[in-house]
């Protein structure tokens, strides 16, 4: 396979940049990472709460008016929404360490060779995850999905545009089907792990759990290949020069996913009950907008970084912290789960048979705000997260000192 291929240089040889140093670091990547951080927290931390009645999306059902209107707004912004995001800038950040490589002179056979290192030990690190904290775990799907992508990318443009969409319409309809039924029931439908008290046999249900994952997160891959896609025209690291595509992929793409997840929003409070092939519809269509949504985001991320960096206001504390989250987010990510996993299983301190969705979205922000103050506390050393995965590939990263540019 001809990695070099993968990533051409872009057509227009006056959008071409000068190759930045190993160490510099841009800000919209590592921002948009650091704030999608927050969307993952809040999505995962609902799967940790049990004990009543389930809903749509196995959404917890309290009665209470505050926790409808916060199910309500994960579905239209959040549910289905967030991993799309976390897809692109994975497959963006596959795309960005074959160029580094590239650029430093390495060999085509040790880049192939470092990629299914890395995969692997995205399944290894996956798999021990989802044991001990969260079987609704993405990294061990992203090791595998990151084979595939490094073998699609020999795919020009218009391909690899093509498969994205064809896979997202399949995709969708899989995971509409299994998402489709807004019925109320007593018993969770899947994540069973977290009603369970014993800890050796909520553990073993957790990887039963982290195996059917993929069947619920298969339309991921299509927001990978495009994030890939824009990984080939460096699209997040100079977003200066694509405004107006960014613009309008952060307008349709945000717009789309917020009006696709109305008609899920109304099944799970129970304000509308369509017929079964309407509501499969309804849910394919949550599911494809959601993939859009997530582009739209890391879209909008790119055009605030950008707009930090040409005021100034890139070297604020905030940013800053921002941009350390984002390179740390693999430990971030892990960190955000220890927190949830002893607190809300009741084979823990069983949290999650009394807090409701409101109270549940406050401590997944609260503890991704810890981790965030965390990260910029860690400086520019090597996430502990990152450190044992480069140990795993065969290489240590550097602490980067790192030159933001928007």
């Amino acid at each position: 396979m001809d990695l070099a291929a993968s990533t051409p240089a872009p057509s227009n040889p006056t959008a071409a940049c000068p190759t930045p140093p190993a160490t510099e670091r841009f800000l919209a990547p590592d921002l948009a990472r650091g704030l999608m951080l927050a969307l993952i927290a809040v999505a995962n931390v609902m799967i940790y709460l049990h004990g009543r009645p389930y809903g749509l999306r196995q959404h917890t059902l309290t009665g209470n008016v505050v926790d409808q209107a916060v199910s309500a707004f994960l579905g239209v912004a959040v549910d289905a929404r967030a991993y799309p995001l976390f897809a692109a800038l994975f497959g963006y950040g596959i795309v960005q360490m074959i160029r580094r490589r590239q650029e430093r002179g390495i060999a085509e056979s040790q880049i192939r060779r470092t990629l299914r290192r890395r995969s692997v030990g995205l399944i290894l690190f996956g798999a021990l995850h989802a044991v001990l904290a969260f079987s609704g775990d993405i990294l061990g799907w992203y090791g595998l999905l990151g084979v595939v992508l490094v073998r699609l990318l020999r795919l020009d443009d218009r391909a690899l545009l093509v498969v994205a969409s064809v896979w997202l319409a399949v995709a969708g309809a899989v995971q509409g089907v299994i998402f489709a039924d807004p019925t109320p029931r007593a018993e969770r439908s899947y994540f069973w792990s977290y009603t369970i008290s014993d800890p050796l046999q909520a553990a073993g249900l957790r990887l039963l759990e982290w195996l059917m994952g993929p069947f619920g997160l298969a339309a991921v891959l299509s927001a990978m290949l495009v994030g890939a896609w824009a990984g080939r025209h460096r699209i997040l690291e100079h977003p200066q020069r694509h405004r107006i595509l960014l613009r309008r992929t952060a307008a349709i793409g945000i717009t789309a996913g917020f009006a696709g997840g109305v008609g899920p929003a109304l099944l799970g409070a129970g304000m509308w009950t369509p017929a079964l092939p309407l509501t499969i519809a309804v849910s394919w269509l949550h599911v494809v907008t959601g993939v859009a949504c997530g582009l739209g985001y890391a879209a909008l991320i790119a055009l605030v970084g950008a707009s930090l960096t040409a005021s100034g206001r890139d070297r604020h504390w905030s940013v800053r912290a921002l941009q350390a989250t984002g390179r740390t987010s693999l430990s971030c990510y892990v960190s955000q789960s220890v927190v949830f996993a002893a607190l809300l299983p009741a084979a823990a301190l069983g949290w999650g048979g009394w807090l409701g969705p409101a109270a549940a979205a406050a401590l997944a922000l609260a503890t991704w705000a810890l981790t965030v103050l965390a990260a910029a506390a860690w400086g520019e050393r090597t996430g502990p997260a990152e450190a044992i995965l480069a140990r795993i590939i065969g290489g240590r990263r550097a602490p980067a000192r790192a030159t933001i540019r928007g």
